[in-house]
């Protein structure tokens, strides 16, 4: 061994992360070595097991054991390079603040290498050899150096702490077993570290797991936390561009609608200047007549005034002003039909954000199947348990406490206690239908209330054409067309159930604000079929994503 840790030299026992010699070496699958406390700190600090050398990752954390064969030839060449240091330099083995003594040094006190749990003693390399060359002192249990030995023996007999009683979790000595723990489980030292080292290594293994899933857990928080952003961020973005093009449109509206009056008063003014100038034209012209009428009636001459008479005394051309009215434009209604044509824009721009609403929430669609466990004895339900009707007939069902007795409701197989998740269901050829979510705890015997204070977040259609949000009280919805298709969405943590009418991509109503704390069920009844006027299926139905 020796000769062969010549050949090798220092940078083949030195760990690559604390850069000093192999202490408990070990070796991972890709063929590097590493202090077994150095590797194991370094994969602590790290969320994935890489080689500090390679960068291997490892899917799942190596089970890394001590290599004996590299520990041995560590151990060598740190006691080579010991040796050699002691015969350059004494002075490397006196004692420094905070390492043991030996206790047989006198004078200068030297570094101790080993104590011995029978001498109770410590010493360093000069008085240690003989209890490595004397028979009778190679039997004494060594160990590194430990400053307070006393702390190793019984305190009652005086007696070295070798043994373990597992009843009172104490180490005790011989004469301990015989006296106050005659009954006990006692066990030799070794066996009780053995066993206790088993279970810190499993509370290790655990802590580690612990970690891992918190770790896990940051990651899964700062992911959430990034996609909120990037949906916030996408939300405020379109945000922006809906409102400005509103704020655009508006704008746009308001200056049509001034325009437009103001054209009229331009138009109203123009005909007024026009009546005006006449007016003041046959004004200049009887003011002239006028004159020269006055001018011939003061004439003395005879001739002239009979000769002029006739054409003075016509009264000139004029216009006949008596029904000519410069009349007020009306404005009435201008600012309810311009108000009016931006409703209709509005009405466009919502058309197209609810299309894209419904299609972002269509991507959190489930799988969802009734659950015949809770069918009313009444429905029937379909082998795939995609469609449910009322029947005619009761079923003989056996009596089940998840079970609808007297409303002919059922539930989902699939429950949901956390995220986003959505369906649609086909309501078509039908003249009343209830659909919504229930929590876990609902009633389901005897009569039932459709509340959301009773645990149930539904819409229903009640006399063909009257659909109503049973949100205690109910609310009265008014729809512009009856719904064919109707999709479910529900948020958890944001307390939201939204109802669409997936065809027309309009929004029949919303519940907000909901405290949900327990699991959710989709929840459908068909309802009565009335003699076959309702005998159409509620049938769940795959979302179809278009561009």
């Amino acid at each position: 061994m020796s000769a062969a840790s010549c050949l090798l030299t220092e940078d083949q026992f030195l760990c690559s992360i604390c850069l000093d010699v192999f202490t408990d070496p070990v070796s991972t699958p890709c063929g590097h070595n590493f202090c077994k406390a150095c590797i194991s700190q370094h994969w602590d600090r790290n969320v994935h097991s890489q080689c500090p050398n390679c960068k291997k990752v490892f899917n799942i954390k190596p089970d890394l054991r001590v290599n004996t064969f590299i520990s041995e030839m560590a151990a060598q060449f740190r006691q080579s390079a010991q040796q050699k240091a002691s015969s350059s330099s004494s002075e490397q083995h006196v004692v420094k603040p905070g390492e043991v003594p030996c206790d047989v040094c006198t004078g200068t006190r030297l570094k101790a290498l080993k104590s011995c749990l029978v001498c109770l003693a410590s010493y360093c390399e000069a008085h240690l050899e003989p209890h490595l060359t004397a028979s009778r002192l190679k039997r004494h249990q060594l160990i590194d150096p430990e400053e307070n030995l006393e702390s190793r023996m019984c305190v009652k007999h005086d007696k070295l702490l070798e043994l373990f009683c597992k009843t009172d979790q104490v180490c005790v000595c011989m004469l301990c077993t015989l006296l106050d723990h005659k009954t006990h489980d006692v066990v030799p030292q070794k066996e009780g570290y053995e066993g206790k080292k088993a279970e810190l290594g499993k509370t290790e293994a655990e802590i580690q797991q612990m970690i891992q899933k918190r770790r896990l857990k940051i990651q899964e928080m700062n992911r959430s936390v990034e996609l909120s952003k990037e949906g916030a961020d996408r939300e405020i973005a379109d945000g922006v561009q809906v409102f400005t093009a509103l704020k655009e449109s508006v704008e746009r509206s308001q200056a049509e609608l001034i325009d437009t009056i103001k054209e009229k008063q331009r138009e109203t003014e123009e005909q007024a200047e026009g009546f005006i100038k006449e007016l003041e034209q046959e004004v200049s012209e009887l003011k002239k007549r006028s004159s020269e009428v006055e001018q011939l009636s003061r004439s003395e001459d005879q001739l002239q005034l009979l000769q002029s008479f006739t054409s003075l005394n016509a009264a000139p051309p004029t216009k006949n002003w008596t029904e000519v009215r410069v009349r007020p434009p009306s404005y009435e209604g201008t600012v309810v039909r311009a108000v009016t044509q931006l409703e209709e824009k509005l009405s466009k721009q919502m058309k197209k954000l609810l299309e894209v609403e419904l299609k972002r929430v269509q991507q959190d669609e489930v799988e969802v199947t009734l659950d015949p466990d809770t069918a009313h004895p009444d429905l029937i339900l379909s082998d795939d348990g995609k469609q449910v009707t009322h029947g005619d007939v009761k079923n003989n069902l056996q009596k089940n406490p998840e079970r609808f007795n007297h409303c002919v409701n059922v539930l989902a197989k699939q429950s949901f206690s956390s995220g986003r998740f959505y369906y649609e269901v086909q309501i078509k050829g039908k003249t009343k239908w209830d659909l919504g979510v229930a929590r876990e705890s609902i009633n389901r015997k005897g009569k039932i209330t459709l509340a959301p204070q009773k645990g149930y977040w539904t819409i229903v259609l009640r006399n063909e054409n009257e659909y109503k949000a049973f949100a205690g009280p109910s609310v009265r919805l008014s729809l512009k067309s009856q719904p064919e298709k109707v999709g479910v969405f529900v948020d958890y943590e944001e307390g939201l159930v939204s109802f669409y009418d997936v065809d027309a991509a309009a929004l029949i109503h919303s519940f907000t604000g909901c405290c949900f704390k327990e699991k959710l069920y989709p929840y459908f009844s068909p309802c009565l079929n009335h003699g076959g006027k309702n005998s159409a299926p509620l049938i769940i139905s795959p979302v179809n994503h278009t561009e």
